[in-house]
């Protein structure tokens, strides 16, 4: 054989391998926003893309050059202002073509990232509103918040989907962001209370942005909702700790966020409806917040025990019993609060079921069956308010003069039900007490 033709040969050998040689899509991510959607396709190598849009009806095609896709494309949340829907093809059995579905036409801006803090190649794809006629960006079809579409007797449901933005919250083995999943169920949560016969979401945040813990707290509460719910997935140094749990307030973070409460004169005036607090003494102010403290965690632990028993159905539990630590989201004064850690995103398994969607649905289904629960305990209306009153009524602050004796004739209560209730041992009390006074009258 020639020698000539042998080298040529074996020159066009590998440029033909390299040719060959298809870059893997290994899936894409969603987030949105009122202002845009953006569509991030990852990969394993730089794409050669190419783009362009159709319309009748209006979609977004995107060309991929020799590649194909490994993982699956995700499903856009209802709510999304832009998608419909993605589905792929392939064509001339080498390149790979994914379709963006569009509610409306869209202005269309893309660019690549490199590889980065172990993240792989990045098609970033983000889809605008068209402008119109004159100029002027079309505003987005806006969303039906449950701010404006409550109606009354409805209760509100606070959804916050931790984490977001700049902050990604714990990664896993496989670059799940912690953010990203939270997100995907909250959104699942929020659909499935948006169909609840009495029942409206509130979602604290609706897209990759950064909300502050305080301003998360603060949002529930402009929007008087009647539950909040914070959704996470833990993270642990030990790969093995796996399951879920769910956190309500501790006493001593009830203690720390009263004392920050009492020290704000101004917040006094709405913690408690037809209590103008400013004006009241500190003792009574004390009184009146260590109540309302008192009876939401009371109605936490009441929630968030159910919700507990229902994600025991959907997987394994880390712990078995509801736990309490001073998380800042939970510090509202007067709506009953959880934090529900769904899994370990750093154990491998879980990180993978907390990646697939289905298993998304049934933590969120598992959520809100424990949501039902609850309020067929406590049904609604003025359930938060009813429970404040009545407990203000079987309280006695102490004034001078007051003995132990007198204090349970007056409120036809025998003394040891009365010592017994307080945890008295003697029955020496101080001026400014405030005695619990127990229901056998």
């Amino acid at each position: 054989m020639n020698r000539a033709f042998i080298f040529l040969l074996l020159w066009l050998v590998p440029v033909i391998c390299v040719w060959g040689a298809q870059t893997t899509v290994e899936g894409a991510r969603l987030s949105s926003t009122a202002e845009k959607t953006r569509v991030v396709l990852d990969a394993r190598a730089p794409l050669e893309h190419r783009i362009f849009t159709l319309s009748d009806p209006d979609r977004v095609v995107v060309d991929l050059a020799n590649a194909r896709l490994a993982g699956s494309l995700p499903k856009p949340d209802g709510a999304d202002a832009m998608l419909v829907g993605l589905r792929s093809g392939v064509r001339d059995q080498h390149h790979l073509r994914i379709v963006l579905d569009l509610k409306r036409g869209a202005r269309v801006k893309s660019f690549v990232l490199p590889p980065e803090a172990g993240r792989s190649h990045r098609l970033v794809i983000d889809l605008l509103p068209n402008a119109d006629a004159k100029g002027r960006i079309q505003a987005p079809v806006p969303r039906l918040t449950a701010a404006s579409v409550r109606r009354a007797g409805e209760l509100l449901i606070a959804i916050d989907a931790g984490h977001g933005g700049a902050d990604p919250g714990a990664i896993g083995r496989r670059g799940t962001r912690e953010k990203d999943v939270t997100l995907a169920i909250a959104r699942k949560l929020a659909a499935l209370v948006e169909r609840e016969p009495g029942m409206r979401p509130l979602m604290i945040r609706d897209g990759d942005d950064y909300v502050g813990l305080r301003q998360r707290v603060e949002k529930a509460r402009k929007h008087r909702a009647d539950l909040f719910i914070s959704i996470h997935a833990d993270a642990f140094t030990n790969d093995r700790a796996h399951g879920a749990s769910v956190f309500t307030l501790s006493f001593n973070g009830a203690s720390s966020e009263a004392a920050r409460w009492l020290a704000d004169r101004e917040n006094r005036a709405d913690l408690i409806g037809g209590h103008a607090l400013r004006t009241s003494d500190d003792v009574l102010a004390s009184v009146l917040l260590d109540m309302t403290q008192n009876a939401t965690i009371e109605h936490s632990t009441e929630a968030a025990k159910a919700v507990l028993a229902r994600l025991a159905s959907v997987g394994d539990l880390h712990q078995r019993e509801v736990q309490r630590a001073g998380f800042a989201v939970l510090k509202s004064p007067d709506i009953p609060s959880m934090l529900v850690e769904t899994a370990f995103i750093s154990h491998p398994d879980e990180e993978l079921r907390l990646r697939d969607a289905a298993h998304q649905q049934r933590l969120a289904e598992a959520i809100l069956s424990g949501v039902r629960h609850y309020l067929s305990k406590y049904p609604p209306p003025g359930l938060l308010t009813a429970s404040v009153r009545e407990a203000a009524a079987r309280r006695h602050v102490i004034h001078p003069g007051d003995t132990l004796s007198e204090i349970a004739a007056r409120y036809h209560v025998s003394l040891s039900s009365l010592r017994s209730h307080n945890g008295l041992t003697t029955d020496t009390i101080r001026v400014g007490q405030v005695l619990a006074i127990p229901g056998d009258s």
